[in-house]
């Protein structure tokens, strides 16, 4: 099955979600019920120096994830137009670090939209393991309007 981020940007070169990035994280997010889902295996590159994964690996997962129900959301919304190449970006994430989190195996991601307009949208994200959200995220995604 194809993610969201190979449906919508292909090329993106992002270092968290981007497939045309071989360097990046690779991350691969898929619609599930009420919002998205993903996997995450931190690598040891990723280690916070006692063991755990990095808490900016953390955040830049829970900010590339919760731009797929945005995507989602806004194509039902007839809100996506194909001039342009990313329609929404991050405009603020508040990151709220719960509980320390494994550093190598398989971490799930889920995010939903919790409110949006055609200018914003903002999403709830969660990065869970071993049935316990080890941390949450509340992503403001704005209209991208590139300006000269």
């Amino acid at each position: 099955m194809q993610s969201i981020q190979e449906r919508y940007f292909p090329d993106m070169t992002c270092f968290g979600c981007g497939p045309g990035n071989p360097d990046g994280l690779q991350l691969r997010s898929y619609p599930s019920e009420g919002g998205t889902t993903a996997t995450f295996a931190g690598w040891p590159q990723h280690d916070n120096g006692i063991g755990f994964l990095n808490g900016g690996i953390i955040s830049t997962v829970l900010d590339c994830h919760s731009v797929t129900p945005v995507l989602l959301y806004a194509e039902a919304a007839g809100w996506l137009s194909p001039d342009v190449a990313l329609p929404y970006v991050t405009a603020g994430l508040d990151v709220k670090f719960l509980r320390p989190t494994p550093l190598g195996p398989e971490l799930t991601l889920f995010a939903t939209v919790t409110s949006a307009t055609p200018e914003e949208v903002w999403v709830r994200s969660e990065l869970h393991f071993d049935d316990k959200v080890r941390a949450t995220a509340q992503a403001q995604w704005k209209r991208w309007r590139p300006r000269g």
